[in-house]
């Protein structure tokens, strides 16, 4: 399953990178959740450790086997993906009025963070196996019919915001796969016309109010507004060199709620300044351009498809909750990938790169 000559063949700067990014986020992660009173972290480092050292053995194990061997059992991992997602509509733990985990003993599993995958492993195989690949209109809505039934499924949640992460894993594939400009820009302006319909038939009423305290966060600053009129003090307080690790005011006294979560860049921008997010950010471009060139580089379409999809979602999810975090964006509950608190999206964001670095050491197999 596992040639040791492959070793030799490991992106050893793309797993050094990535791990650069994991030890940020924990080290942030500690600070956001320390308490100065009791002198103290909180569980969530403890948790978020346990998950890094998970996801490394996903990293491992989705290095270890052929990428090609998974793609032969695409449609039954899509099939595994759809059964975890209906059970959780069923019988899921419910927090915050969401249905969106499995319960496991001391840990709760979220089946959308891991959707991802599964959504860029088959449609990678589907316009790999495609002789035309994404070139024809019915060879998108094909396509299409996956994302749209994980779509629908982790939207009924409701999880809007993972659901639309779904977006970029499939049109990034499709561009890969031949898909013309031109169609593209059909597809965005349906998404324009669509947008009136979603706004009074799709979305929920805390859902519009995301929107509308995104264009005026001063109409309710005390209530829907205030989550995100902290997020941007707290990334315009650091400065050019930061207020010192752990000595953020905003994130230590908890003025920013649940900063360790989806707010966590805004923690490090507090605590490290300008210079630390420059730092932060070379370090996510390059991941992401190292990940691109993977795909550049590798044997065969599948592996081309599969990753450029994989890096279309994870470079989506990092822009977005960085905009968000500096008020450019509405807020959504989407993680900074890697850096983020959250035992799933650690093991998953992990699981991704393990394909990535898969593909790009096996361009010299047969």
């Amino acid at each position: 399953m596992f040639e040791r000559r492959l070793y030799f063949h490991v992106d050893w700067l793309l797993v050094v990178s990535v791990l650069a990014l994991t030890a940020i986020g924990l080290a942030m992660i500690y600070s956001s959740t320390y308490d100065p009173i009791r002198e103290r972290v909180g569980t969530e480092f403890y948790k978020q450790t346990w998950a890094v050292g998970l996801g490394l053995v996903a990293l491992l194990v989705c290095l270890s086997v052929d990428y090609r061997l998974l793609s032969e059992y695409s449609l039954v991992i899509f099939g595994g993906s759809v059964l975890l997602l209906v059970y959780v509509l069923l019988f899921g733990f419910v927090a915050g009025g969401a249905r969106r985990w499995i319960p496991l003993g001391p840990v709760n599993l979220q089946p959308s963070e891991f959707a991802r995958i599964a959504l860029a492993l088959v449609v990678a195989t589907y316009f790999a196996e495609n002789r035309r690949g994404a070139g024809q209109w019915r060879d998108l809505a094909l396509g299409a019919a996956f994302l749209a039934t994980l779509a629908v499924l982790i939207a009924r949640q409701p999880d809007l915001g993972t659901a639309v992460t779904l977006v970029p894993i499939f049109v990034g594939t499709a561009y890969a796969a031949g898909m013309r400009p031109k169609v593209l820009a059909v597809l965005a302006l349906l998404a324009v016309i669509a947008a009136p319909i979603a706004w009074f038939a799709v979305l929920k009423d805390y859902q519009k109010s995301r929107i509308e305290t995104f264009l005026d966060p001063e109409q309710d600053p005390r209530g829907a507004g205030y989550q995100q009129i902290q997020a941007r003090i707290t990334v315009g307080s650091g400065g050019l060199t930061g207020k010192g690790y752990m000595q953020g005011t905003q994130g230590q006294f908890k003025f920013l709620p649940v900063a360790h979560n989806d707010f966590i860049y805004s923690v490090l921008a507090e605590e490290l300044g300008f210079l630390g997010v420059v730092v932060t950010l070379g370090l996510y471009l390059f991941v992401i351009l190292r990940s691109l060139e993977a795909a550049r580089l590798a044997r065969d379409r599948l592996g081309a498809y599969l990753v450029v999809g994989l890096v279309s979602g994870f470079s989506f999810q990092v822009v977005y909750n960085i905009t968000m975090s500096a008020g450019l964006a509405p807020v959504k509950g989407l993680t900074l990938p890697l850096m983020s608190y959250g035992g799933s999206s650690i093991i998953a964001t992990m699981a991704v790169f393990g394909l990535v670095l898969n593909v790009r050491m096996r361009r010299f197999t047969n």
